[in-house]
């Protein structure tokens, strides 16, 4: 998603969140596994006031469990036949102000690199070593290590390392909806300069994993305004991806190259991993339905003070 020219920072701290997905099949499907990551995350700046999960048509079982981010996970099962399938989240959150970065952090590109080398025994270290590998969608990429080197010289502040990188993806790239699918690869936004907020998320990942900085990938929702004098539209928001980078001694920092800022408290934070197949809002497997089903997701965030 990409922040129109009238947004803000000024939006309220509570918001209501309605994600709806409706699958639609040409033939019965007679079985449906699926598994869903619909619950906004619990953190210190963000608290979950609500959250409610509906499936229709009713599954015949349904569990939650915790994977290995820390994403709650809801699996459920359909065993009788169906035409289609809906699920309906809807959540109240209210967000706070993320802990202040000091851009002036004398801490260098170079040393966060070797911190992180160095792999200390707590949990944050840990998490960003393993955020530093490479993965099935976002592989070792020269020509993402090439052009981040501009921003992420070895003896640069790494606040202003990253922040410059976040400001060149979004000046050198342009967002187009129609430009990418979700197979896209790294190289290929690369080359043609285009893409959306999935593709700049999966590209600054590159830059900074090719450069040992470890980055993981953040899901979410972004509260838009609509242009002046317009009503807020229901169901025309969507999901939203940025980054969370690692820096010692402060914890993560979450960039987003579509809107070059940081996260602030209009970001409501889904869940994170290592690339987009680890957020997959909603990802199943289906015995049946024919050679064709549609799929539609709307979307809302709307604010409530």
């Amino acid at each position: 998603m990409k922040l129109p020219p009238s947004s803000n920072t000024s939006g309220c701290g509570r918001y209501t969140v309605e994600h709806e997905t409706h699958y639609s099949y040409v033939a019965p499907v007679s079985q449906s596994w699926q598994l869903g990551r619909l619950t906004p995350r619990v953190l210190p700046w963000q608290r979950v006031v609500s959250h409610s999960l509906s499936i229709e048509p009713q599954p015949n079982e349904r569990h939650e469990a915790t994977d290995s981010f820390g994403n709650v996970v809801s699996h459920f099962g359909l065993h009788g036949a169906h035409h289609q399938l809906r699920v309906r989240m809807h959540c109240q959150v209210e967000v706070s102000e993320r802990p202040r970065l000091d851009t002036d952090h004398a801490m260098s590109v170079a040393e966060v690199r070797e911190a992180v080398r160095r792999q200390r025994p707590g949990a944050d270290d840990l998490d960003a070593a393993r955020m530093a590998e490479a993965t099935p969608l976002v592989p070792w990429s020269e020509a993402a290590r090439d052009y981040a080197q501009a921003s992420l010289a070895a003896d640069r502040p790494w606040a202003e390392a990253l922040l410059e990188l976040t400001h060149r993806i979004h000046e050198d790239f342009e967002f187009d909806a129609g430009a990418t699918t979700v197979s896209t690869s790294v190289d290929e936004v690369l080359q043609h300069r285009r893409g959306v907020c999935q593709d700049f998320a999966h590209l600054m990942l590159a830059c900074l994993r090719a450069h040992g900085l470890p980055a993981r990938y953040m899901s979410g929702y972004l509260l838009t305004d609509p242009p002046p004098g317009m009503p807020r539209l229901m169901g025309v928001d969507a999901s939203h991806a940025w980054v969370g980078a690692f820096l010692p001694g402060h914890g993560w920092v979450e960039f987003d190259p579509t809107n070059d800022q940081l996260a602030d408290r209009r970001y409501i934070t889904l869940a994170w991993g290592a690339d987009f197949a680890d957020v997959v809002p909603l990802r199943g497997v289906i015995l049946g339905g024919g050679f064709m089903q549609t799929m539609d997701v709307s979307v809302s965030v709307i604010p409530q003070d």
